[in-house]
């Protein structure tokens, strides 16, 4: 029973919209400003599951994600995507011409900054999290002041919004993933997506044999993500995500890629949110 979820951001973020989605909106949520301290709250046991936003179909990988991931042993227990529409907002009463700086995260910052090129009176500026910004202007009531977030944090802050869905391409998703300390408690007849890792040597075709593998026991590879080995200059792990029909399907490919790959774990296994 989850009771407690960890998430990046405030109340309004899209952190938090995914744990009202995912899970229902009784769950409470902590509120953390970095993904190390997410890691640190699940580790510390503060809370019965954690949220990361893993890739965005603009901006791709978040890589800090799968490292901690990697590094504190977490397990992958399920995904989820949202539609990410950014909004222009700030205090009612407010009208565009009136803001003079717009402050939000650099990823929403980036995938708006098209919209933004018609106002060069405004000044665009890094911030921690798209929904703080919005709780900050409504709690110290900031004149002169937007943000970019969610509806909902419009919503809960009391701020008016300027312009809808700003962000360049309009379609723009990310897929989070749920994260806990032990293995996926999904039935084994609904595990339809997995996530491992491993590493290859530096033989020619060492990778591509790997991949074979998946592909000759009917895996769907989704999503493959390099990542440096620190203590190992130029060697790098590989994350991989694999869809299939059959877990008996992933459960061959697995022993057989756990021989044939340095390294090898599974760091989830799930059900697929795109069917």
């Amino acid at each position: 029973m989850i009771k407690t979820v960890a998430i990046q951001g405030v109340r309004g973020s899209f952190h938090h919209i995914v744990s009202q989605q995912f899970f229902d909106e009784n769950v409470a949520a902590i509120e953390c400003l970095t993904f190390d301290r997410v890691v640190e709250s699940l580790k510390e046991e503060e809370c019965d599951a954690a949220i990361m936003a893993l890739e965005n179909s603009i901006a791709g990988s978040i890589i800090p994600n799968y490292a901690l991931i990697d590094k504190y042993d977490l397990h992958v227990v399920g995904e989820h995507y949202v539609d990410v529409q950014h909004n222009f907002m700030a205090l009612p009463e407010q009208t565009v011409e009136d803001i003079k700086e717009v402050y939000s995260h650099p990823m929403a910052l980036l995938q708006c900054k098209e919209f933004f090129k018609q106002y060069p009176h405004i000044k665009l500026v890094e911030d921690k999290d798209t929904a703080e910004v919005a709780e900050r202007i409504q709690k110290n009531q900031l004149k002169g002041i937007g943000a970019i977030a969610s509806v909902k944090a419009a919503n809960i802050f009391e701020l008016t919004i300027l312009a809808h869905s700003i962000q360049t391409i309009k379609h723009n998703e990310t897929r989070f993933v749920i994260v806990k300390r032990t293995n996926s408690e999904v039935p084994v007849s609904k595990i339809n997506k997995a996530s491992i890792k491993f590493e290859t040597d530096h033989k020619r075709g060492s990778l591509a044999t790997i991949l074979n593998v998946m592909s000759d026991c009917k895996l769907n590879l989704t999503k493959i993500q390099s990542l440096p080995i620190v203590e190992t200059p130029w060697k790098y792990a590989f994350f991989v995500d694999v869809t299939f029909d059959a877990y008996d399907d992933f459960k061959k490919a697995k022993s057989v890629i756990e021989i044939m790959g340095e390294g090898f774990k599974v760091i989830g296994e799930y059900k697929n949110a795109k069917l």
